[in-house]
């Protein structure tokens, strides 16, 4: 049952690209935000996703949160659409279509050639983090996570490999191996902190314990690296504001938890920005 339903929706989503492909990304981004705030629910849980909001905003009525939902789907649909015109962003001057806050940053890591641990979460469009911070000269490996689909995967990561970030990396004991390889020749390491990951440490996040990848903390312990976490937001005129942040270096005392915690509270802190542009889907608080 599981392997019919993904095939239905590896046709489905199959057509939309296509569909999206010949129309062009303007009306894309119009067709699939109103799309997926109709048939989004189909595809995940909505027990799921009011769980996670009122595990990080207590306070907020339900008409509220049912207005973040209502977001992040149109959200949801835009990212989705904007998979077909990778190769525009790729491509393209990346001042048409982002804003860098901290360019200087990325300058400065690119020259060093010491290799550093970029962090963040699936925000609004997050594909685009990984691809500006390549397209910037930094010798960039980035962590993934496969679809569950794994009719839709490969045309997933041909995607991401080929516009994204050229060194992909999946998760998984083997890709900590290969994370390990990279990282000892200079490359600097992207990941997503925001996912449950069944290898992590249990770590607050909104005050509720969620599983949390220990990979930064750990490579702080072990090569004493900069964490620099990189945030990204959609704006009303569909361009985007890019984000770098300082390097974060972590004094010698502080524990694989301790560390664990501070990004936690970081990703908390953009999560607040703009709930709306996160995407709430995953079963983060299991």
């Amino acid at each position: 049952m599981k392997y019919i339903k993904y095939f239905l929706q590896f046709l489905f989503i199959s057509c939309l690209l296509i569909i999206f492909k010949i129309i062009g990304l303007k009306f894309s981004r119009i067709i699939a935000s109103k799309l997926l705030s109709i048939v989004g629910p189909f595809f995940r849980s909505k027990k799921i996703i009011e769980k996670n909001i009122s595990n990080a905003f207590h306070e907020l009525d339900e008409d509220l949160k049912k207005n973040i939902t209502s977001k992040m789907w149109k959200s949801y649909g835009k990212i989705l659409a904007e998979y077909v015109f990778m190769k525009y962003f790729r491509t393209i001057k990346s001042e048409n279509f982002l804003e860098v806050k901290g360019q200087e940053i990325l300058e400065k890591i690119k020259l060093s050639k010491e290799p550093v641990i970029f962090i963040s979460g699936h925000f609004d469009n997050f594909e685009l983090m990984a691809m500006h911070i390549e397209r910037s000269g930094v010798d960039l490996a980035a962590i993934y996570r496969p679809l569950n689909n794994n009719f839709l995967n490969p045309i997933m990561e041909n995607i991401r490999e080929k516009y994204v970030c050229r060194k992909q990396i999946k998760k998984g004991i083997s890709g900590t191996k290969e994370i390990l390889k990279h990282f000892k020749l200079g490359t600097s390491i992207a990941l997503m902190i925001d996912q449950r990951v069944s290898e992590g440490i249990k770590s607050l996040l909104f005050k509720n314990e969620a599983l949390t990848t220990t990979i930064p903390a750990q490579f702080v312990r072990k090569f004493n690296c900069k964490v620099v976490p990189i945030y990204i937001e959609r704006k009303i005129d569909e361009s985007f504001v890019l984000e770098v942040t300082q390097p974060i270096s972590f004094d010698s005392s502080e524990t694989i938890e301790s560390i664990t915690l501070k990004l936690n509270q970081i990703l908390e802190m953009m999560i607040t920005r703009n709930p709306h542009q996160w995407i709430w889907t995953h079963n983060r608080w299991k």
